[in-house]
């Protein structure tokens, strides 16, 4: 081991903790090795100190944060680095991929301005036109075009600013990559071209990768080893295929067994008329529905009126040029968000809407609730198009349309309690008063399993977990009874555990009251599992749509077909 590029030898990290008896280590005694080349797979729940390890790794944390044990890279002691050498290290030598992109983007600078600095930073003697072309062709290979050059972060989808990171990372060829998350904003086919491309450089440059994630199927597909953590504690690893196949520890079992149902993979082997994807280990049955509950019926069976109808819906925006550039400029600069969309939503069904990042899809959601305004066409809900209704009128009707997005921790105003987040819709909607309000509060808090609500009432965002900052959101949306619910990658960002309790939750909440769901997501696998119909979207249209079933067995599109072959999955061989 002696000669590892990485090395880790029983780090412990604890955070702050005025008044406690003794101390909470969120890093408890972890030690393990990464050679030149090595990719590793750090995986486990919210909250089991993956990305404190990241961090302290990089020394990113707090300087009260107490820290003991020894890193060292290429030798060296990262703890004992003086400013300038620990400036140096970060980026050439060890590059971080941060779960949220903003936190390493300045909103107030351009894509393009920042390659520049972090190149000008590192490398000052490239010229202008050097460091230009080193950005683009780095851009390019995370499928960012050179024309998005001058545009700032806020107008790049999440999934497109989480490339834009990770192409950051990769600027400076550093000899490790710490990836915390790395592709949980991205959609499949983007993720596996990502991760390609950082095994390729694992094995051309004898770059070291380590990866943290939830995703157990993308680390089971591109990492040689895996190490379990929970509780602060590494408490198994091995190479990737024993683990998975053979997992010791009774919480990678509840890990993988999680993932497998999630992904719903595994109960057809064996079964007579099981079509087997042999290199992936995957089997299919057209005679069985592949997700694991009961589809709703049809909408053609029922012959309902729907609930929502998008008729040619258009959303284009026009990238900003100087007089002189849209002069001269021979190509169209206008992106076409959404492309001429025609979709019904049928009441008490759920229809999943998948596709990569970029396509589209929030920003469709967002027009839907006229957050923006279309450029054309319809949004009928209920029989009345939204489209140019007054503000009041508008108001009105978001009563009945709520949405649940991504990322709870920044939906949820961290100044607020809980109670006082849930009950705000209730507020300016003028539906209680203060002390009706709080009953109803209190009675959601209990449904959507945080319970005893008391404990939660006057509690912080901060003060929760990831999954429960998502039943936060889930009830806050609940609260005025909506009939349609929007889910923008709602559970995304969660562990395979968690992720199928609060879909769980979200599906015995759909029957309790009356829902409809349009569930936005990039992963393929908890479409399969959730969703009734599912819509693929690909560069601003719906380019096939159809029963979960049909789609997921017998898709027609080629780019149906391509995210189907890039999705990574979990199977026992």
């Amino acid at each position: 081991m002696t000669n590892a590029l990485f090395q880790v030898d029983q780090l412990r990290v604890a955070y702050p903790q005025p008044g406690a008896r003794a101390i909470a280590w969120a890093v408890d005694d972890v030690s393990f090795s990464l050679n030149p080349g090595e990719r590793l797979g750090l995986v486990g729940e919210s909250g089991c100190g993956k990305s404190t390890l990241g961090r302290a790794v990089m020394r990113l944390l707090p300087d009260d944060t107490r820290i003991t044990g020894r890193v060292t890279f290429a030798g060296q002691a990262v703890f004992d680095l003086s400013p300038a050498a620990l400036r140096r290290f970060r980026g050439e030598a060890v590059a971080l991929i941060f779960q949220d992109p903003m936190t390493r983007l300045d909103p107030l600078m351009t894509i393009g301005e920042h390659c520049l600095e972090t190149l000008r930073s590192h490398q000052p003697k490239l010229s202008q036109r050097q460091a230009k072309e080193q950005a683009i062709a780095t851009l390019a290979a995370v499928n960012i075009p050179e024309n998005r050059w001058s545009q700032y972060p806020h107008e790049f989808s999440g999934g497109m600013r989480q490339r834009v990171a990770i192409a950051l990372a990769l600027l400076l060829n550093p000899k490790l990559i710490v990836a915390d998350e790395p592709t949980t904003s991205l959609d499949v086919t983007v993720a596996a071209q990502i991760l390609r491309e950082l095994a390729r450089l694992c094995t051309e440059r004898q770059m070291a990768l380590l990866v943290i994630s939830h995703d157990l199927a993308m680390i089971g597909e591109y990492c040689d080893r895996i190490a379990v953590m929970y509780g602060g504690k590494i408490v198994e690893t091995g190479a990737t295929r024993n683990v998975l196949q053979t997992p010791q520890h009774e919480y990678t079992r509840s890990l993988l067994q999680a993932a497998l149902h999630l992904q719903a993979v595994g109960v057809e082997r064996g079964e007579e008329g099981g079509e087997r994807r042999e290199e992936r280990g995957v089997y299919t049955n057209e005679n069985v529905h592949p997700t694991p509950h009961t589809p709703h019926p049809t909408p053609d069976s029922l012959q309902l009126t729907p609930l929502l109808h998008l008729d040619n819906l258009k959303q284009h925006y026009t990238l900003e040029q100087s007089f002189i550039a849209r002069l001269f400029s021979q190509t169209d600069q206008t992106i076409k968000a959404v492309d001429g969309i025609n979709l019904d939503l049928y009441p008490g069904e759920t229809l999943g809407l998948v596709g990569e990042s970029g396509c589209g899809k929030s920003t469709l959601s967002r027009t839907i609730l006229q957050l923006i305004r279309p450029t054309s066409g319809k949004v009928e809900f209920l029989g009345q198009n939204l489209v140019g209704l007054p503000r009041h009128a508008m108001q009105q009707r978001r009563r009945q349309m709520q949405m649940v997005f991504q990322d709870p921790h920044a939906c949820l105003n961290p100044m607020m309690t809980i109670g006082e987040s849930i009950a705000d819709p209730l507020r300016v909607h003028q539906l209680a008063a203060p002390q009706a309000a709080k009953k109803q509060v209190m009675e959601m808090l209990e449904r959507v399993g945080l319970s005893p609500a008391e404990a939660f009432y006057n509690r912080y965002p901060a003060q929760l977990s990831g999954g429960q900052q998502q039943r936060v959101a889930i009830a806050r949306a609940l609260i005025t009874h909506p009939q349609l619910v929007i889910c923008d990658e709602p559970v995304s960002m969660l562990d395979a555990t968690v992720q199928t309790q609060v879909l769980t939750l979200m599906r015995d909440l759909k029957h309790e009251f009356n829902l409809t769901y349009l569930f936005i997501t990039h992963d393929l696998w908890v479409a399969r599992f959730f969703c009734d119909r599912i819509a693929v979207m690909n560069a601003g249209k719906i380019v096939e749509l159809g029963s979960t079933q049909a789609v997921f067995t017998r898709p027609q599109h080629p780019y149906t077909q391509t995210l189907l072959q890039a999705a990574p999955l979990l199977a026992r061989q």
